[in-house]
Order: C-alpha cells, then structure tokens, then sequence
C-alpha cells in the first residue's frame, strides 16, 4: 500500500463512506464493512475524490479518449475526475454519461455531455455484480464507440459467478483494463496498523476467506 491509498483510506474513514458494522448487501452477503461514495456529498469532498481517481489514473498507462459515468452514481464520479485530470494532470478530455429514460424534447437522446466516440473509461465506485459494465458495453457499442477499461474506487476482491472476482471476470469477458484506488488487501493493511480495531480486523480477514477470489493476484 503506497501513501495515496493510504490517504483514501482516511479520507473515506473520515466522511463515514468506508465504515464496519454488519451490512447485507444484494448477494445475499452478510459484510463486515460497506462502502458507499454517495457520501462524498460536499463540494469539497467530493474535488478531493476527483484527485484520487485523476491520480490513479496517471500512474497508469491505459490509453482513452473519453471518461464515461454510469447513471446515477456514477455521474459526479466522472465528472470531478474529468475536471481532477484537466487540473492536476494537463489532460482535458471530454466526459458524458447515460440516462436513465431517453428524452423526447429539447435535444433529446439517451446521453449527456460530450458525444460518445474512441476509447471510453468507465469511472464507478465498486464492483460487485457487474451489472452496470455488463449494461455499458453495447450501450456505449451502440453509440459507435468502446469501453477500454473501468476504474473503481474500491475493490472488494469477492468471487464473482466463479472461483475469480467480479472484477478479473469482466476484464477478461470484455477484455478490459480494471485499475481500483484500493483493494479490500489494502484495507485490511490498514486495520492491523491499527491497535484499536482488532475485532474489524478479525472480521474482515474472516469474510475474505470465505467469500474472497481465488486464482489470481490481489491488491
């Protein structure tokens, strides 16, 4: 875990978007922590998480045309990374995102922002499922263009329909490049620092036994 990860880890503690207790998530899951980004919901927080996304991203090679955000959550996600980008890192790229019901006045379409074209980042904050990238993909096909990777916030690293996660699953159907900000490794990194938090600890260790992926290098 290098010290940006480190940092988001706080940051996320800090405005309870990262928080442990017992959560039952839509698998079915009991989980020891959940994390919920529609928390980073001041204008301060929210241009802070832009910069940790926009550096992710310059610590990778990925090449892409256009930052693409899936309706709703994924909406200011792509946008502070987009405005992140052109500020700390020189790059001004153009950015759209989806709605959920097509619009029949004015301009009309189902997208807004910049016109869908090349090579499309998708900008989310976890992955469970995959549903939304399943849906993306000939969505954004359909507009004549292609999804080239998805960068999360967290990954939970959980096996997805097989023995691999989620994540790894998607990457190889679709063949895209998958980047996180951190990983559930890096969370529990950070716990055992922490001599207060042992129990969480514990927990979390205990849930990515049981539910963790399997066959593939993590964190």
């Amino acid at each position: 875990m290098d010290a940006n990860q480190h940092r988001f880890i706080e940051f996320a503690l800090e405005n309870r978007v990262l928080r442990f207790g017992t959560f039952m998530l839509k698998s079915g899951r009991e989980s020891p922590y959940f994390f919920n980004s529609g928390l980073f919901n001041r204008g301060a927080s929210l241009a802070r998480l832009g910069h940790f996304y926009a550096d992710t991203i310059a610590a990778t090679d990925l090449e892409f045309d256009m930052l693409y955000g899936a309706a709703y959550k994924g909406i200011p996600l792509a946008t502070a990374t987009a405005a992140a980008l052109a500020q700390a890192h020189g790059r001004d790229l153009p950015w759209c995102f989806d709605r959920k019901e097509e619009k029949d006045h004015g301009e009309g379409g189902g997208w807004v922002g910049a016109p869908l074209a090349g090579r499309v980042l998708m900008v989310d904050d976890v992955i469970s499922a995959g549903t939304s990238v399943r849906t993306a993909v000939p969505l954004i096909a359909k507009a004549g263009a292609r999804l080239v990777g998805v960068l999360i916030a967290l990954d939970r690293q959980e096996r997805g329909t097989g023995q691999t996660s989620a994540m790894h699953e998607l990457a190889s159907r679709y063949r895209l490049h998958t980047v996180s900000i951190i990983s559930v490794d890096h969370v529990i990194e950070f716990l055992a620092e922490k001599t207060d938090m042992r129990d969480e600890l514990a927990r979390m260790k205990d849930y990515l036994a049981r539910y963790g992926a399997r066959g593939e290098e993590t964190g």
